[in-house]
């Protein structure tokens, strides 16, 4: 149970969820974990689950947890959790870019501002969070980038969207924006493959 003993990864949205549980997994495979999301404590948020919540529970388990409050739809932001994460553990060996964002609205109701939000914590934030920790992989010939994608980007029958009623409340731009993370995760493996 130590295949990733003193590795430093990097989980974003990791307050809840599948984030929260990834990050509880590659601790429990003795990463050093630095969990991300903008929610630091329980009611910051409607939803259940903070950062505090799934570090305590980590290091209850005997593992390394680190929380980082960021709103990664911010580049400055993104800027400051890899140098939050260099300061606390070393460089980057692993980046899960697990946050997502979506609003839950047909394409006829989605506002300017929430479709480039989206677009920001859904693609712009992999994009720039994976150059930033290539500056500590590229150099050491070894890392991890690990994107995580949903079943809408294939199409409105697939994933959570199946249904043609719930995909018309929001599968589309959400879809468009996993499809564009997978499109760019195949592109980024092909360029860093080089690299180790």
């Amino acid at each position: 149970m130590s295949r990733l003993k003193d590795k430093v990864v990097v989980v974003t949205g990791a307050s809840r969820g599948i984030g929260a549980e990834i990050a509880r997994l590659f601790a429990a495979e003795g990463g050093r974990v630095v969990c991300a999301a903008r929610t630091l404590r329980e009611g910051d948020h409607p939803f259940a689950g903070a950062l505090e919540t799934t570090v305590e529970e980590i290091r209850k388990a005997g593992g390394e947890a680190h929380a980082v409050a960021a709103n990664i739809a911010e580049p400055a932001e993104c800027e400051t959790l890899i140098q939050r994460a260099r300061d606390l553990c070393g460089p980057v060996d692993v980046l899960v870019n697990n946050a997502a964002l979506t609003y839950y609205l047909p394409v006829k109701d989605y506002a300017l501002n929430k479709w480039i939000r989206s677009w920001q914590v859904n693609l712009h934030a992999p994009f720039y969070l994976s150059q930033l920790v290539l500056a500590d992989m590229i150099p050491r010939k070894s890392g991890a980038i690990v994107n995580i994608s949903s079943g809408a980007a294939i199409g409105p029958g697939r994933g959570p969207y199946a249904d043609p009623a719930v995909a018309a409340r929001g599968g589309t731009c959400y879809g468009a924006e996993k499809a564009a993370l997978e499109r760019f995760t195949q592109g980024l493996a092909s360029e860093v493959y080089q690299y180790g």
